[in-house]
Order: structure tokens, then sequence, then C-alpha cells
């Protein structure tokens, strides 16, 4: 059996696809009970995260196990299989182990380092276990992987070279000031009470917010995440400055009317419809800040909810004065324009598409214009120069006579920017899929950061000279498991030999009882002891060196050259493999041997035990 992982995550997949392929608890439940119903799967375990997910599973037949799990996760995600399987990747044997420990470290997350996914990869472990779906194989690949991970963590500073998600999306916020100087006395709503939810309460707790309100569909849950974050942050001590969190738990349909109060809202909840639509959000941002009368206008007023803690930066009422002089005798129909951004007599705008007839009576207009009003108010432009506008005006007749009219502008006017108000509510959205609508970017001082645009900005975050460290932590685990799975899959046979060795023994000590009836109980004894010790020292020196052999790459034919030398049955080996695997399993092997070195009722098995219990004085 060899082990397979199949999946898609933000690296291979966009977010549109990630978000739609996305598997609910029972989905996934349901797709490992399928796997290992499947005919090429013996184990499976789905990892799920908010930019992944992945399909483990121990298969016997590699194409066929890549086309059964492909398949299995199209079904499953509700994605079609041609649409998906552009964006899947597959990893088997070594290379899916340095993919998982590489998970485990942070090494494959959006934000390098990020430790949440441990906690991720211990749950999907939980899961398959309860489900009953982990065998040796996963269990020791889900339970290496979390020490890898935590070792990752420990020995080196990839914590430096990134944060969790929740701490990298906040700071998307801060716009280079700390998290905690953006945070302090804001009001954060948490929409959901899972892991992702509850860091992110703790994070803006810690950071010094006024108040932390959690919402769930789960009522319970909510109130069991406020008990906590009042124990640790409802009192804090002189040396946190002695400032304490507020925190209270409301059911999910107060999360409309807990929007008009909050300042950050961080949602992360499974469910798979939108949480909070573009126009939950309206609604509640109603009167937060000013509905713009006139272009520029946008500085926040009071509410009945209070008033606008964040002003905007003051803006001109009026854009700059679109004519010179008067307006009198102007050749253009300037009330079609006036007013629009941009937009000036003087610039090529003005002239753009007239007739070559009329250019000079607008040039002469201009002049008169320009000399009777005097330079533009606020114009640090210089005089232009004469020979400069000689040579432009001749050049611009050329075109004119050539083309009967004045070409149209080649070269965009600037426009003037109406500035967006400061931010007054900041939405930060870390489900897959999407709780926020991608529509609220739109809405007048409203800020969403959400897993697309986290992609984005993580793209460019700079990599940690701790992380070459981590990669070789990683290579050198991944050699060490390799190892220790090869060596495990000759212990059957060694455990069959030794057991026919222990068979052998005992026949030929009833033989020599049949023979010689005379022997009293400690002559007996004294020539049993004997056997077996020349029989173990025999053995001894090369199941170990087997062993040793067996751990090396390319040494999985060991084991059938053991069987092969010694005509164990394979049967037999293969017993004592269920055994090894129910007692991984937690239950316990009940057979034993025959004579023959067949199976029967009565012993246990332990398969770490390469030496016989007489050889070490448990006889």
């Amino acid at each position: 059996m060899s082990l397979l992982v199949v999946g898609l995550s933000h690296r291979s997949a966009p977010v549109s696809v990630l978000e739609r392929a996305a598997l609910s608890a029972d989905a996934q439940a349901e797709l490992v009970q399928d796997t290992v119903a499947a005919e090429p799967a013996s184990e499976a375990a789905v990892l799920a995260t908010c930019n992944r997910i992945e399909l483990y599973a121990d298969v016997d037949k590699f194409h066929a196990g890549v086309a059964e799990l492909s398949t299995l996760l199209a079904r499953h995600s509700g994605v079609a299989l041609e649409e998906l399987t552009p964006h899947l990747y597959v990893h088997y044997e070594d290379r899916a182990v340095h993919h998982l420990f590489s998970v485990a470290c942070g090494l494959d997350s959006m934000v390098v380092g990020e430790g949440q996914v441990l906690a991720q990869i211990k749950g999907a472990l939980a899961a398959a276990q309860e489900l009953h779906t982990a065998g040796r194989l996963l269990n020791d690949l889900f339970q290496q992987a979390l020490r890898v991970g935590k070792r990752a963590h420990t020995e080196t500073g990839i914590d430096r070279a990134g944060q969790s998600l929740v701490t990298f999306g906040l700071e998307q916020f801060a716009e280079g000031r700390t998290v905690d100087a953006w945070a302090r006395d804001k009001r954060v709503l948490v929409i959901g009470a899972g892991s992702m939810s509850s860091l992110a309460a703790a994070t803006l707790a810690r950071a010094g917010v006024a108040e932390v309100v959690v919402a769930n569909r789960t009522f319970d849950r909510a109130e069991r995440l406020v008990t906590l974050l009042t124990d640790q942050y409802g009192r804090r001590s002189p040396e946190q400055d002695g400032t304490a969190v507020a925190s209270r738990a409301v059911p999910i349909d107060a999360v409309a009317d807990e929007l008009t109060r909050a300042d950050v809202v961080v949602s992360c909840t499974g469910a798979t419809g939108l949480v909070l639509t573009a126009e939950v959000v309206a609604t509640a941002m109603e009167g937060r800040t000013a509905r713009p009368s006139v272009i520029g206008d946008t500085a926040p007023r009071a509410t009945d909810a209070g008033p606008a803690r964040t002003a905007a930066p003051a803006a001109p009422a009026e854009l700059p004065p679109t004519s010179v002089g008067t307006e009198d005798n102007c050749p253009l129909d300037l009330s079609a324009v006036q007013g629009t951004a941009g937009f000036s007599v003087l610039g090529e705008a003005a002239v753009a598409g007239i007739a070559a007839a009329e250019l000079e009576q607008h040039a002469a207009w201009v002049d008169k214009g320009a000399a009777a009003a005097g330079p533009a108010t606020g114009s640090d432009e210089q005089a232009p120069d004469p020979a400069a506008e000689d040579a432009a005006i001749t050049a611009l007749a050329a075109a004119a006579a050539t083309l009967g009219r004045v070409p149209e502008r080649r070269r965009p006017e600037p426009v003037a920017e109406v500035p967006r108000p400061t931010p007054v509510l900041s939405l930060l959205d870390l489900a897959m899929p999407r709780d926020v609508d991608a529509a609220v970017h739109r809405l007048p001082g409203v800020r969403l950061v959400d897993i697309e645009s986290l992609a984005e900005a993580s793209a460019d975050a700079p990599m940690a000279a701790d992380v070459d460290q981590v990669k070789r932590i990683v290579s050198d685990e991944v050699a060490a498991f390799g190892a220790a799975q090869r060596a495990a899959h000759i212990t059957p046979t060694v455990v069959a030999l030794r057991t026919m060795a222990a068979d052998v023994v005992a026949g030929e000590i009833a033989r020599l009882d049949g023979r010689l009836p005379g022997l009293d109980d400690k002559q007996r004894s004294e020539i049993t002891q004997t056997v077996r010790r020349v029989v173990d020292k025999l053995l001894h020196a090369p199941t170990v060196r087997v062993k040793q052999l067996a751990a090396e790459p390319g040494g999985a034919g060991y084991a059938d050259a053991l069987r092969t030398l010694f005509d164990l049955d394979q049967e037999t080996v293969a017993a004592v493999s269920r055994a090894d695997d129910r007692d991984a399993d937690g239950g316990r092997a009940d057979s034993g041997r025959t004579g023959n070195g067949r199976v029967a009722a009565g012993t246990t098995f332990d398969s770490n035990n390469f030496e016989s219990a007489e050889n070490r004085g448990r006889a």
C-alpha cells in the first residue's frame, strides 16, 4: 500500500474555484467514507482549510487511486470533474509525505509560517479516527506531521517569516501601523465561534479593542467563547495598561443590528451561502457616512448611532473654474460640459473634434479671456514660450488642414479624483466559501479584505531566512519517516519468521519428551532454554540487519527475499499485518499460531519485538 494525496489549494486554483469546491463537515465525512469504500483505498482523511482541500489515502494502485480520488472530490464538492481536473495536484509516496510536512510547517500556507494549520491537521486526524478511516499509515503520517510542524516553530524563527491569516488580514487594514495601534478602542463583531473566529477574537482583544461581540448560529458556543475572552481579557493588569475588554454573545439574527455599531467585523463560518449581503451592509451603513451632495463632499456626519469617529480629509466644494474670462461669445457649448471633471477650455479636450474653421475663433476668444482675466488663480505655471506656441499652432494647423478637423486628443487630461471617505467599517472575511458579498467593497466607508485579496497581498510578502532551515528539517523528517515505514513494512515478515522458529523449537521439545520421558522438570527446562537461545542467536543478526537494510531506499524487496528463503506462509505474514492495524486503531488482535505456522486464536502479537520473549528474560 502507498500514500496518495489529491487536492487543490490557493497555489493551484483561483479563489472562485476553491470557494465552489469547499466541503462542509458532513460532506467531508461522506467523502472519506466513500473513499475507503472504493476499491483502491484502505485508509482516508480530508484536510480542508480556508485555502486548501486535500484528500489523503492509502492505495494499492496509483492510476486507479488518482482516478477514484479525483472523481470522489468532484462528486462531493459539486464541481464538474472536467472543470476541477486542471486545478488538481497529485503527490505520491515520499512526495506526499513531503507535501504534508511542508503544510504543517507553514511553508505552503498563504502566509508563510502561520501556525493555525497545525490545529487543522489535528482536527483532520481526529475526524478520520472518529470515522475509523485512519489506519496505521495515516495515523503515523498525521501524528508525525504535527511533531514536524511543532519542531519547525520551536527550532527556527519561521514565526517571524509570517503570522496567522488573521493577523495578516488585520495588517491590511492597519496600512503600515501596528495592529495594536490600529485596533485600539474599536468595537468588534465576530461572526462564528470556530477556531479561526476564536483566534480573531483573541487577537483583537489582546490588541486592546473596546468591545468584542460574538454572533453564532449555536448560541451556546458563542457564550463559551465570550466566557474565555472575559476570563483572559476582561480584567487587564497594570502591565497591560489596565484596559478591560468588554465581551458579549448575541444570536446570529442580531448581526444586522450589531453592524450599525461595529468598527471591525471578522466572519468565518461554515455557511454555504452569504452571511452578509451587500444590501444588509448598505442598510447598516445608512447615515454613518455622508452621501455626497456635490462632488468632493465626503465628510462623515453624526447619526443616531453616535458621531462618526473617523473624519474624511477636507476636499474643495467645487472644481477649479473651467474657463478664463467670461463666457460671453465663447464658441463652445459650455453648458454641455460645465462641471465635467478635468474639463478646461485651455486643454486639448476643449478643441478636440471641432472644425478647423472654428479653431481661429476659439483661439482668439481664449487669448482675449486670458488677457482680461490674467494668470489663473493659484497657478504655478510659467508663461508659455512664444516660440513653442508658434510651433504647436503650426503643427495643429497642418493637421487640421489635412483632416478638415482638429485631431482627437491622444493623451487624456488628468481627471480630478473624488476622494472616498475613510473607512468606518472594516470587514475581514476568512471563510471559504465567502461569508461576505464581494460587492460591499463598492460601498462608501467600507473596506473589505477577503481570501482573494489576501492571496494577492501575500504574493509580495518577504520570505525569512529561516525558511531554508525549515526546508532542511522537512527533508530530514521525510527521510526518517520513509525509513521507519520501510522498516515497519518488513516487521510482519520478521515476526512470522520468529514465530515459525518458536514453533519448530516447541515441536522438537515435544518430540524429545516422547523419546526421553524420564527427564525431570529442571532438566527439561534447561534443554528448552538452551535450544531457544541457540535459535534466537542464530536469528538475531539476520533480523536486525534485514531491518536496517529495509529502511534504506529500495529496501522493500528484503521482505520478499526473507519470505522466499525461509518459505514463510504469505497468509501468516498478512495476519500479523492485520493484527498490527487493529492494534494501531485501538483494537486487540486475538490471534495466535499453530504448529505449522498458521494463525490460531488466543495470542496477541507485538510486531515491535524482533527478539523472542524468552531471549528477553520474560519466559
